[in-house]
């Protein structure tokens, strides 16, 4: 292995420690500078961590020793910060979503394109033992030909525990865009790409009240549908069935279920990177779990950074930018279905990520 890239993340909310805690452990990555636009917030993140620089975003995009640009910001920034780093000539990996908007991230594609950058997305977390392993089982006929696939996400909604859920019921939110970027990458993951979707959704409630923090009992608009479905038609000819909602209570269905000709598969929840894997074959009783087959052993968010830094040039990571744009689309042409009432077909397609060997956890 050479020397390991060096890494500036933008963004120092609560989800950097995740991501850092992953670039401490992983041999591929260096951590090297830190930029928001609070520096105060900045510094605190970095301060038990020695030669961590606190830069502003300029300085961040003109630092020669930086390689890879780790874009924490909020989604409506995604774009414009990957756009500045591609202008500097750096790589750049999101979190998710890759832009607000497909049209967004099809100008982001773009720029890297044209600059001959490299782009990676969130989430990662099917790069872990549970969706590589339910891979590897459809991968090795254990179910025969992949016949359909059902997801499912049910929460009654954000504002529950979150002090500030404003964002979730603003446009580019609600349960599609927040949730939907990890069921439908491991759909993709294990099915491959979309061709058609249709779409349905709906919402109940005007106000919703916060029930956490300072601002507990104040009401906020919903400006977004809070329950999504649709069926999404694989190029495979596989049809997968998707709920995502804020309406519900709870549920008792698999996050992920897939079907075939000969046996079926019960995912988990694609937020983890690991969990058990079910298989109930035809003519057999019960369910058995599977081993751990494929996947990043223990792995983090973080993950897919390294593996596009160790993706020899030419070729796609496994967390790459098609793939998130591919989701994007998807995403937005169900909402775009749900309202015109008929089958939209997806313009955009990717090609089905590379499996993951079965990884050891990094010491």
């Amino acid at each position: 292995m050479g020397q390991p890239v060096n890494v500036g993340v933008v963004g120092c909310g609560v989800i950097f420690d995740q991501y850092r805690q992953s670039i401490e452990r992983l041999p591929e990555l260096r951590l090297v500078a830190v930029a928001d636009l609070n520096l105060e917030r900045a510094r605190e993140a970095v301060r038990p961590y020695a030669g961590v620089e606190v830069l502003s975003v300029t300085e961040l995009m003109a630092d020669p020793r930086i390689d890879v640009v780790l874009n924490l910001t909020i989604p409506a920034a995604h774009a414009q910060i990957a756009l500045q780093a591609i202008a500097a000539g750096k790589d750049v990996y999101c979190e998710k979503p890759l832009a607000a908007t497909a049209a967004d991230a099809a100008r982001v594609l773009r720029a890297a394109a044209a600059a001959g950058v490299r782009v990676g997305c969130a989430p990662d977390t099917v790069l872990g033992t549970g969706t590589q392993t339910a891979r590897k089982a459809i991968d090795d006929g254990l179910i025969g030909r992949p016949v359909a696939a059902t997801a499912t996400m049910m929460t009654p909604g954000h504002e529950r525990w979150h002090p500030n859920p404003d964002f979730y019921y603003a446009p580019g939110g609600g349960p599609l865009m927040d949730m939907g970027p990890y069921y439908i990458t491991s759909l993709i993951t294990l099915l491959g790409p979309v061709t058609t979707v249709i779409g349905a959704a709906s919402r109940t409630r005007a106000e919703r009240a916060i029930g956490s923090g300072p601002r507990r009992g104040e009401e906020i608009p919903v400006a977004v549908d809070t329950h999504v479905t649709g069926v999404l038609v694989h190029a495979s000819g596989a049809l997968s069935t998707l709920v995502m909602s804020f309406e519900g209570a709870a549920t008792s269905a698999p996050n992920i279920e897939v079907h075939g000709e000969r046996g079926s598969l019960v995912v988990p929840d694609p937020n983890h990177f690991d969990g058990p894997v079910l298989l109930a074959r035809v003519g057999e009783e019960g369910w058995q779990t599977l081993p751990a087959m494929a996947g990043h052993v223990e792995a983090g968010r973080g993950v897919g950074l390294a593996d596009l830094a160790t993706t020899p040039a030419g070729r796609e990571s496994r967390a790459g930018g098609a793939l998130a744009y591919h989701v994007l689309d998807i995403m937005e042409s169900l909402l775009s279905s749900a309202r015109l009432g008929t089958a939209v077909t997806i313009t955009s397609t990717c090609e089905r990520p590379q499996p993951v060997g079965l990884l050891p956890a990094e010491p």
